[in-house]
């Protein structure tokens, strides 16, 4: 093997390790966005229904959820980004400076076959929808339900937040990888 060959492969398996770590890091800080997002709004339901919580505080809970929602897709885009340029892009160029017939990074495409990942994708689908809209769509409801008298302008926040909930569900959905192995 020639050195530049050589030098190409070490280049691969570093942009490799490099993609691997970016890739954990996110995956630790989109995870924590779930716990963030239920801490923050449970502090502001709180802060809300106590003896002295403003109910408008309510409102405040779908801007926080919308915000760390989004910041939760973006990572999982980023994470799922990574995994697809790895299998698609540098395994394959890996595998063919090297003349391999062998899969060089097999994980990336063998945690995304098993039988049970489509199941998975959809426990995870709800539990996103649930803990980012759905805390922010509750949160208006119980605004509206303990208001007792609302001014125009109150509904058109609570639609405006309600749109907002129904833009974040669709992105959602939207960015769902509902892919197989390779």
């Amino acid at each position: 093997m020639d050195q530049q060959l050589a030098k190409r492969i070490d280049i691969l398996l570093e942009a490799y390790k490099t993609l691997k770590s970016e890739q954990t890091a996110r995956i630790g800080f989109r995870d924590n966005l779930l716990y963030v997002t239920l801490g923050a709004a449970g502090g502001i339901l709180a802060f809300a229904l106590s003896k002295d919580g403003p109910n408008a505080a309510l409102l405040a809970i779908p801007w926080v959820t919308l915000i760390l929602g989004w910041t939760y897709l973006v990572n999982d885009e980023k994470i799922s980004a990574i995994g697809r340029y790895i299998r698609a892009s540098l395994e394959p160029e890996l595998r063919g400076l090297t003349a391999s017939t062998l899969i060089l990074f097999g994980w990336e495409a063998a945690h995304r076959s098993d039988q049970y990942r489509r199941e998975r994708k959809l426990v995870q689908l709800f539990i996103d929808v649930l803990t980012f809209a759905g805390s922010g769509l509750a949160a208006i409801a119980l605004y509206l339900a303990r208001e007792r008298t609302l001014i125009p302008a109150e509904y058109r926040v609570c639609g405006i937040e309600a749109l907002m909930m129904a833009f974040l569900i669709f992105e959602i959905f939207t960015y769902v990888d509902w892919g197989k192995g390779a």
